[in-house]
């Protein structure tokens, strides 16, 4: 049973003991999480908070409003706290005392192979935060070292965010350069082979790469989607090689990702795909938001903490609010609204998601990572007519090429998509084996996009699902981030309630509340 702790719902209130919390993100994606009792309780960044997208922390302070939030959420308070571990130098002063500090990348490595399912596994780091930017790591139980791997050059990581500088977004953009990538149905290396190489741990970078890259800064979007296609694949092809020359030096038969680089869902699938491993993990928040779990996890095992909690981690570790709480928003909003039990909001869903409509979920905890995976999304028919420009133009104000994730039953996967075996958080992108059913969700000639698979850790999810595929006939839906225009996702109920009414939402399912405009 959840509790009450100031405006978010506790997840347990007897715990007992002292509590280690780790802190992520000075300049960037601030975020804390919190250990209990050997396992992540809770988690939660900044930003969700703040309402400001990517919000890091003020030089000496600490993201105080995410501190809160994952302490309420297992009912306890700052005089629990018994460390406070962080991987960035700037973040040592952001605590009065007790503060241990983590190598970055070795916290990376934490938050990838210790939210895994394997007991060995090796793992790889990309950032653009270190030197050297990429690093190599050996998991065993609870334990993490270093493997000796000579690197020289700059990282890959490094290089995907220069061309989105070259192409001239803002530092932090890299998914729009994704998506411009994803518009090519066949993507080749081109001249980006000529460009990028990659030999016995040194990457190589040319220096016509920048002209390269420029001469289309102006150009369409066709020519634009070709160069950053061609640099994407190409650098898919040298993770790939640098992966096999992992898996020999380590003898490794799985693998975990670490690291803002590992967001990418098409080299995400390259790793994958290319069975080099025989499973590969890429966890929830791979990126700098994601560093904070690394820390509380690693210190967590060090103190000696017991293996006998489930190892891999919820997506869902955010604040979440009860339907007392939820009720409490809706009529300070002075809103009418309905009352649903779970079995009628399936069925409520279903029935305006085949009307068209778009229908926003929110429900239990936040998502920890980068994106919705159904407990704060929108929901959309992929089939219904102008799905693509009503979610652009009116939905998300964006330019008329993007696109969005699809989500499916893990049973349901492979009669509609090729790629990896699973996609739990939306970390992998897949080709269409028809393009019929999802034509009006999809940019005229596009073949690939990125899938969420759902297993049994999300019923709600899958039970409409299986509802909405059997009024339509294809159990499929566009799943997309329930926020407004620059804003992260939203977090508690008041954020929902005016996003809802500040956009082209239809219908708003909170909680067990129904609201309609």
């Amino acid at each position: 049973m959840t509790s009450i702790a100031g405006g978010v719902a506790s997840r347990s209130n007897d715990a007992t003991g002292s509590l280690v919390v780790g802190i992520s993100g000075f300049k960037h994606s601030a975020a804390v999480a919190l250990c209990h009792s050997g396992a992540l309780a809770s988690v939660c960044q900044q930003e969700r908070l703040t309402r400001v997208r990517g919000a890091g922390v003020e030089r000496g302070g600490f993201p105080g409003a995410a501190l809160e939030a994952v302490l309420e959420a297992v009912g306890r308070a700052q005089s629990d706290i018994a460390e406070v571990v962080v991987a960035e130098p700037g973040l040592r002063s952001a605590w009065p005392e007790g503060v241990r500090e983590l190598d970055h990348h070795r916290a990376h490595a934490g938050t990838a192979f210790l939210t895994s399912p394997f007991e060995e596994a090796a793992v790889v780091v990309s950032d653009n935060h270190s030197v050297p930017g990429v690093t190599v790591w050996r998991g065993r139980g609870s334990e993490l070292t270093s493997v000796d791997v000579e690197w020289r050059g700059p990282s890959f990581a490094s290089i995907y965010s220069r061309l989105t500088t070259l192409l001239g977004y803002a530092p932090r953009s890299e998914s729009i350069v994704e998506g411009l990538a994803r518009l090519q149905a066949n993507p080749d290396s081109g001249r980006a082979t000529e460009l990028i190489t990659y030999r016995d741990g040194t990457l190589c970078l040319a220096p016509e790469f920048d002209e390269y890259v420029e001469n289309v800064r102006d150009a369409d979007v066709r020519e634009i989607s070709l160069v950053a296609g061609s640099v994407q694949c190409r650098l898919g092809d040298l993770i790939v090689g640098f992966c096999r020359d992992v898996a020999r030096s380590t003898g490794e038969t799985n693998l975990c990702l670490g690291g803002g680089l590992f967001y990418n869902t098409y080299i995400n699938s390259a790793v994958r795909q290319a069975s080099i491993f025989r499973q590969v993990h890429i966890p929830v928040n791979p990126g700098n938001g994601g560093v904070a779990a690394g820390c509380a996890l690693i210190r967590e095992y060090e103190r000696g903490a017991p293996r006998d909690q489930p190892r891999v981690a919820s997506p869902f570790l955010g604040p979440e609010y009860t339907n007392e709480q939820i009720k409490k928003v809706l009529d300070n909003c002075k809103l009418r609204y309905g009352w649903v039990d779970d079995s009628q909001l399936i069925g409520l869903t279903a029935e305006a998601l085949t009307r068209g409509e778009f229908v926003a979920w929110f429900r239990d905890g936040m998502e920890w990572g980068r994106r919705a995976l159904g407990n704060r999304s929108i929901f959309a028919n992929p089939s219904a007519p102008f799905a693509l420009e009503n979610l652009n133009r009116f939905l998300k104000h964006r330019p008329a090429y993007r696109m969005y994730g699809l989500v499916v039953r893990d049973e349901d996967l492979e009669r509609f998509f090729d790629g990896p075996a699973c996609s739990p958080y939306m970390e992998c992108e897949f080709t269409m084996r028809e393009t019929a059913p999802f034509g009006p969700v999809q940019p005229p000639g596009t073949r690939r996009l990125q899938v969420q698979t759902v297993g049994s850790e999300c019923e709600p999810l899958r039970q409409l699902l299986a509802e909405f595929g059997q009024r339509s006939g294809v159990p499929v839906l566009v799943n997309t981030s329930l926020n407004s225009f620059q804003e992260p996702i939203v977090c508690s109920p008041r954020d929902a309630v005016r996003v809802f009414f500040g956009n082209g939402i239809d219908v708003l399912f909170i909680g067990n509340f129904v609201v309609r405009k």
